[in-house]
């Protein structure tokens, strides 16, 4: 039986090539990048590039997360008005507890912080979502049972994060996965933030959120085991079981793949096993080659990146299926669907 589906009426965007959605987005569509030396030099003396947002202050750590989401979530509530801001429901993303290097104050701390910044007051059923890449998509979930279920009429997702730390990256750099001269199988790290504002259905000119799918893979990066693309095939097979569709229905994807070879492989992989009818063409977007790998920022700019392509007409399509991998084995999938005039 199909889900019922969610709207994505706003979208707000922090990253290293654009301080709001519409830029942002733009330079993914251009495919423009803009990494830079951080301050930290790997083993072989070079320094470490990434992609670090430049704000009008040189805040950091946790400091930073909370600027960067207020920014987000401001920009993604625009279309409210200020009297219907407060008691909002705050679904806040965050780097999974399994992160090298995470930050103290994430799963309280910074909530407290982000309210303080905006000068607002969030519902109780608020709540922390610390599960990294696949953080936006399960606090969609979350969203579509409270409009759903609880007849809440609108939902905030916000997610910050950043591995521009020397704790996070040395843990990735010792374990080549760093993006460097010497070792081209790796990630280029970034930080950033996003919001989306939820509601239910109103009508067209909207993007919607119509399957959520969730799996758990045993073989993933660090396990040593052989990769099949098993958990992320079973996301993508209940992604598309609430939506009612085929992935040949559908017309491109978008993916959290930053650069190392084990998630094209396993994007690849889960493909062959969930197309059951050829497609002449299946694009694959990842705007992780413009913010770099960024975390649970990376759910947050596919739904942003999705939305701008259908509002702006530079989508190959309205049908759209969108996967994401912690590197613990988490899984998860969307499908989304552009409702136009």
């Amino acid at each position: 039986m199909p889900a019922a589906p969610i709207a994505i009426r706003s979208t707000g965007l922090v990253t290293s090539v654009g301080l709001s959605a519409p830029a942002a987005c733009a330079a993914m569509r251009c495919k423009l990048t803009n990494p830079t030396e951080t301050r930290f030099i790997d083993a072989n003396g070079e320094w470490i590039m990434g992609h670090g947002v430049a704000l009008e202050k040189p805040w950091r750590g946790l400091a930073k997360l909370a600027k960067m989401a207020a920014l987000a979530i401001d920009e993604c509530l625009a279309p409210v008005p200020d009297e219907e801001r407060r008691d909002l429901p705050l679904l806040l993303c965050v780097a999974e507890r399994e992160r090298p290097g995470r930050l103290e104050g994430l799963d309280d701390r910074l909530f407290i912080d982000i309210a303080e910044e905006l000068k607002l007051r969030f519902a109780p059923t608020s709540r922390v979502i610390a599960q990294g890449r696949v953080g936006v998509a399960v606090a969609l979930g979350h969203a579509r049972r409270l409009i759903h279920e609880q007849d809440l009429p609108r939902v905030v997702i916000a997610a910050t994060d950043s591995l521009l730390m020397w704790p996070t990256l040395s843990r990735f750099e010792q374990a080549d996965r760093l993006l460097t001269k010497t070792n081209s199988n790796g990630f280029m790290p970034g930080e950033g933030a996003g919001a989306l504002l939820i509601e239910a259905p109103a009508g067209k000119d909207e993007l919607r959120c119509t399957g959520l799918g969730y799996g758990i893979e045993k073989a993933h990066i660090d396990s040593g085991e052989p990769l099949r693309g098993d958990g992320l095939a079973t996301a993508l097979k209940a992604a598309l079981a609430e939506a009612a569709r085929e992935m040949h229905d559908l017309d491109f994807r978008i993916t959290d793949v930053s650069g190392e070879q084990y998630y094209f492989k396993e994007a690849a992989l889960a493909l062959s096993r969930t197309l059951r009818k050829r497609k002449a063409e299946f694009d694959i977007w990842h705007p992780a080659e413009c913010t770099g790998e960024a975390g649970a920022l990376a759910g947050a700019a596919i739904v942003a990146l999705a939305d701008a392509a259908c509002r702006k007409q530079f989508a190959p399509g309205p049908g759209i299926v969108a996967h994401l991998a912690n590197d613990a084995g988490q899984r998860a999938a969307m499908t989304l669907q552009y409702a136009g005039s």
